[in-house]
């Protein structure tokens, strides 16, 4: 018989002004695919009105916040808002480079992909080191207020200009 594997749990964290972030419970996602299923969690809850006022860029990081739950082994942090007072400017991600960074948009920053709904979207990258035949990961999700996924895209070998999403993330991370 096999081990089970523990899954991948997340708990949303708050701050005074709303999303603070995520805590990654049991293990950390293993591929694009595991991430893209954190997204599309993350892009839920950002869907809720009131939980994230502007578009944020989020980083994953090991550092734990004091007395972590005992089966914590990351964290997903809000590093600032994309555009505005205080945003995220290049380089200001590392080092060290993080181990994927994510954008949420709440509702009123997206345009949906089916007109008729309001939205929240998002996108998780995870960098790769293209110089040593890693490429870069990255999946883009899309819910409604109500939390259905009305967008779900997942791939490999991204070039990270190719949407804007993941354009902004990259230079995000370049020193």
């Amino acid at each position: 018989m096999s081990e089970s594997v523990p899954s991948v749990e997340v708990a949303p964290l708050q701050g005074r002004s709303g999303l603070a972030g995520f805590l990654l419970l049991g293990r950390w996602p293993r591929d694009a695919v595991e991430w893209a299923k954190f997204l599309v969690l993350s892009v839920r809850i950002a869907a809720v009105p009131g939980m994230l006022r502007v578009s944020t860029v989020f980083t994953v990081g090991e550092g734990l916040p004091e007395d972590p739950h005992p089966s914590a082994v990351g964290i997903v942090m809000a590093a600032g808002p994309l555009v505005g007072e205080n945003a995220v400017g290049p380089g200001q991600l590392g080092p060290p480079q993080p181990h994927a960074v994510v954008i949420l948009h709440p509702p009123g920053c997206t345009i949906a992909s089916v007109p008729e709904y309001e939205t929240a979207s998002g996108c998780v990258l995870l960098p790769g080191l293209p110089h040593l035949g890693l490429e870069h990961q990255a999946a883009w999700a899309e819910a409604d207020l109500h939390g259905t996924v009305t967008q779900l895209i997942s791939k490999a070998s991204v070039d990270p200009f190719m949407h804007p999403d993941t354009a902004a993330l990259a230079t995000l991370l370049a020193a």
